[in-house]
């Protein structure tokens, strides 16, 4: 790009904002004057060149950093800084497009000017927007939420770029109305919407006004990242620091684990035990929208920069957290659910494999015995504490052990291996493939089997790496039967670097750390577990939809390959051959069972919404829909109620708190063992 180019592109930057309203019902709290100049500091240039020679010399990916990366780099920068399309004109993407064969030069060289013009751009952008956003509100004029067909369309990722102001102004109307709609079915009169938007928006600016250099540098290094793989990433100074500590953001006092997600904060993880995991209301992909602290009002967090939601969210022991979360599975356009949480302190014992003797009431196998280990994570010494869960198990005359696996995120590989080393006597348990492409197998070599009974792996879509290992090693020997839905697919193996390298670097720690892919994972049959997952032998029904979470919704992420078997001989536990009729008799005990009518309901209702990407601005639609809602939770509260042999409830808030929700999936699977546990037995007599 000529120098004439890049003076061109600053001089339509330094244009000063503007917009077509005709006057301002709210005033902006800040100026545009306010929006800082930045500008790459001396330390950026270093921590470039480093990201670059550890992405494109110790990846397992192998790729060049040449002009077609830094097309994709280009590409993923302006989607990170309105994945939405709800700021830029297509006339700031043509000139950010002049760059399309730069941006390797750039990271390479350190000298990101250019991309820094690019994200002052977008501050300017949103900081119009958000002040246009203030022109609507006018506390004596409501708006008519009767009119037809108004929608507000919340998922654009796929749309073109606005042409020009007008467009942009359409969808801040849209979006706006949205918000105060919103508001207003929570019982807010209208002055009262138009003064917690007033100050949501007047938030947003002084966020902008509050950017810095590294959250310019932290977008580049991350969209070069991403732009090579689904799980490398670039780690600023302070959250380096925190994931040398241990808290790599963690929400402090619910045990949960953030990342930023363009303007949202998305839940990565629960820590095992957590205040979060035992609430049983948060997941994986779900994004938090608002906090609140005690009995306050709720805090709207849309945008806001993520060691800010952190700070906001963590509190002391014994303290209660509100949070406005979007579940992962919620249905296109339906409101937020709010959900309280005690702060306290993760215990490790909380975090523990936990035994379960199961005994069915009734029915066929009533008063019949199973163990059932819960194994939340791959921590160290979960072996050890598996060996007492068996022994335990083995003294309470169980007829057979079931290990579920459901939620487990994975951890250590070591106790991967190990744990599988219970159930069979010796052998290769899972291959590694470096970024070097040397193959490894690791295996068990002790040659004892700890446990030789019937057993079965529960998995589901967040059961992942560790998980997956252990359950596809198991699957591999046919010494288990795996039950549930199909698993993650997280097959890959990523290292943490700091890039403070040397003792004579003189950056007080200022460089930051990244994280990369430097192996992969494969089942002893050959196949990877990236991206595919372990198939289970016999499939239970998912509201989750394989193609919307998992490892293979991800950008970028590695493709399926396989290498070649490693030499293993299968114990022949499992009649492999049998699965067809057992499948057959899994799903007509499905059909049967209540619980799982409400499963079917639920896959019905996603099926029909998740392509759905606009919501009704109109208020008597949205409470016809809420009231479904509430009407659809009362009467399967109620049925449920009735199976319990107790009184109905009139109303939704009438719902006890206290009553034990069945877990089908964990009935059916116990029932199933029964069966097969008989037949067995059959077959050897």
């Amino acid at each position: 790009m000529t120098k004439r180019a890049m003076s061109k592109f600053a001089l339509a930057i330094s244009v000063a904002v503007g917009f077509s309203a005709t006057a301002i019902a709210i005033p902006p709290a800040h100026t545009p004057e306010e929006l800082p100049q930045l500008q790459p500091e001396e330390q950026h240039g270093v921590a470039s060149g480093r990201v670059a020679r550890f992405f494109t010399r110790d990846h397992f990916k192998q790729m060049q950093l040449d002009n077609a990366l830094s097309a994709q780099i280009l590409d993923r920068y302006l989607d990170m800084l309105d994945y939405n399309k709800m700021f830029l004109l297509q006339k700031d993407v043509d000139q950010a497009g002049e760059y399309r064969d730069l941006f390797d030069d750039m990271i390479l060289t350190g000298k990101l000017n250019a991309a820094y013009s690019v994200y002052d751009k977008s501050l300017q952008r949103r900081f119009e927007r958000y002040t246009y956003a203030l022109s609507l509100l006018d506390a004596e004029q409501p708006f008519d939420f009767t009119k037809a067909d108004d929608k507000y369309y919340f998922q654009r990722e796929d749309a073109p770029w606005a042409q020009n102001q007008a467009e942009l102004d359409e969808l801040w109307r849209q979006r706006v109305k949205y918000d105060a709609l919103n508001l207003s079915m929570t019982g807010k009169s209208w002055p009262e919407v138009v003064e917690t938007l007033g100050k949501r928006y007047n938030s947003a600016l002084k966020r902008l006004t509050q950017t810095n250099s590294e959250d310019v540098f932290q977008t580049v290094m991350n969209a070069f990242a991403r732009s090579v793989e689904a799980h490398t990433s670039y780690l600023s100074p302070a959250n380096a620091e925190r994931f040398q500590q241990n808290m790599n953001l963690s929400l402090e006092g619910i045990g949960a684990v953030l990342q930023a997600d363009y303007d949202y904060t998305v839940i990565r993880s629960l820590v095992p035990g957590g205040p979060a995991d035992k609430n049983g209301n948060l997941a994986v992909d779900d994004k938090i929208v608002g906090v609140a602290q005690g009995d306050d009002d709720f805090v709207d967090i849309v945008g806001w920069r993520l060691d800010e939601v952190v700070e906001l969210i963590k509190g002391p022991k014994g303290s209660t957290v509100r949070l406005q979360v979007l579940k992962a599975n919620q249905s296109a356009g339906t409101a937020p659910k709010e959900i309280a949480i005690v702060r306290d302190k993760v215990k490790l014992e909380d975090r523990a494999a936990k035994l379960e003797i199961e005994s069915p009431e009734t029915g066929d196998y009533a008063g019949r015995k199973l163990g059932v280990i819960n194994i939340p994570g791959f921590y160290n010494g979960l072996t050890d504490d598996t060996k007492k869960l068996i022994d335990e198990a083995k003294q309470a005359d169980v007829e057979g052990i079931v290990i579920d696996l459901r939620g487990n995120g994975g951890g250590s590989l070591s106790e991967a291996i190990s744990l599988t080393g219970l159930f069979i006597d010796k052998g290769p348990v899972v291959q590694i493939l470096d970024h070097r492409k040397r193959r490894d197998i690791n295996g068990d070599r002790d040659g004892k089997v700890y446990y030789d009974g019937p057993l079965v792996v529960m998995v589901d879509r967040y059961s992942a790496s560790a998980s997956e290992i252990f359950a596809a090693a198991l699957q591999d020997y046919q010494r288990a039967i795996v039950v549930g839905e199909n698993t993650y697919g997280k097959g890959t193996v990523q290292h943490h670097r700091a890039l403070q390298m040397y003792p004579f670097d003189n950056y007080d720690n200022e460089l930051g750390s990244v994280q990369f892919t430097i192996a992969k994972f494969y089942r002893i049959n050959g196949g990877s577990t990236q991206l595919r997952g372990v198939s289970p032998d016999l499939i239970m029904p998912s509201v989750i939809d394989a193609e919307e979470f998992g490892e293979s919704s991800q950008d970028n992420a590695l493709p399926w390959d396989q290498l070649p078997a490693a030499n293993y001989e299968t114990t022949s536990t499992v009649a492999v051959d049998s699965f067809t009729k057992w499948q057959e008799t899994l799903n007509k005990r499905i059909q049967d069972n209540p619980e799982f009518q409400y499963v079917f309901e639920d896959i019905a209702d996603y099926q029909a919404q998740k392509d759905r990407t606009w919501v009704s601005l109109v208020l008597a639609e949205r409470e016809a829909e809420q009231a479904e809602e509430e009407a659809k939770k009362l009467a399967r509260a109620n049925e449920r109620l009735k199976r319990l042999g107790l009184e109905p409830v009139e109303a939704a808030e009438d719902i006890p708190e206290d009553i034990e929700l069945a877990d089908p999936y964990l009935t059916e699977t116990m029932a199933l063992s029964f069966a097969m546990i008989d037949a067995q037995k059959l077959a050897m007599n």
